[in-house]
């Protein structure tokens, strides 16, 4: 495994922990993630995330629109409902410095979601 990798599966681990101290929830880094099998469905990098198509980049710079494309690919070959995110953060940053993309018509879904559940 290269560093590249070792940094990716890293930040995937992490990510799902920091997400499970802040909702509750028990996500965890997929299985295989991180791609490069030939012959297998593409998943998330990170699983157990209700509504979340998780895409987790570690990198200096993130080609954002190329990056939810394939989250947005991977979703639909492994005909997933969730909707495609992709979570990103530089060296040296906070995991909760981190950046999350999306489509605006699937966060103003979410959002609704929210609206409703908070302000009846």
């Amino acid at each position: 495994m290269s560093s590249a990798q070792r940094k990716g599966s890293n930040y995937e681990r992490e990510l799902a922990c920091y997400i499970n101290t802040a909702t509750g929830l028990e996500a965890s880094r997929a299985p295989l993630s991180g791609g490069g099998l030939v012959d297998m469905p593409a998943i998330c990098d990170i699983i157990g995330t209700p509504g979340l198509f998780i895409e987790a980049k570690r990198v200096e710079r993130l080609n954002s629109r190329r990056a939810l494309e394939q989250a947005e690919r991977n979703a639909t070959e492994s005909y997933a409902p969730e909707h495609p995110v992709v979570i990103e953060r530089r060296n040296y940053e906070r995991t909760g410095d981190s950046l999350v993309h999306m489509r605006l018509d699937d966060f103003l879904e979410l959002y609704k979601h929210y609206l409703k559940n908070t302000h009846g």
